[in-house]
């Protein structure tokens, strides 16, 4: 699979781990930066991570920062991406069974380096069930998004 990256100075530490966890399973991985600790703004990295997502130059992507709200928040921005921010492995397990999240957003103040490669492992690994009623959830959030229904 091939993902992007990318984090903010508080989550470097946590994207390089993953990094290196996810290239060492075989997936080629995009780093879209921060790439030192010195403080950075994170939607300078977390939009360029989710427009990959966007444009289908990636397969999925991964983004984190100290909680990973602001990360998410900057990833959902962009039109098409579905970024769930996750914390416990229930939630990256179900955020892609119901979801079909194509990005996953974590808090490198928040959670243990261990927990965020198992979170990580599990997203990847989860697969979007379908069924109707799924599909047509993530559907009304597509056409609102693109302006064509209201709720």
């Amino acid at each position: 699979m091939k993902l992007s990256i990318g984090s903010d100075h508080g989550g470097y530490e946590y994207k390089e781990a993953v990094k290196e966890h996810l290239i060492s399973l075989g997936h080629e991985v995009v780093d879209c930066g921060c790439f030192g600790t010195e403080s950075v703004d994170y939607p300078d990295f977390g939009i360029p991570a989710a427009e990959l997502v966007r444009d289908g130059k990636v397969d999925r992507g991964i983004v984190i920062c100290t909680t990973g709200i602001g990360m998410s928040i900057a990833a959902n921005k962009v039109r098409g991406v579905r970024c769930a921010l996750c914390g416990d492995l229930k939630s990256a397990e179900m955020t892609r069974k119901h979801n079909d999240t194509n990005m996953l957003a974590m808090g490198a103040g928040i959670i243990p380096l261990s927990l965020a490669l198992e979170i990580t492992d599990t997203w990847l690994n989860t697969a979007f069930e379908g069924g109707e009623r799924h599909v047509r959830r993530i559907g009304k959030i597509t056409a609102y998004e693109a302006g064509k229904e209201q709720l």
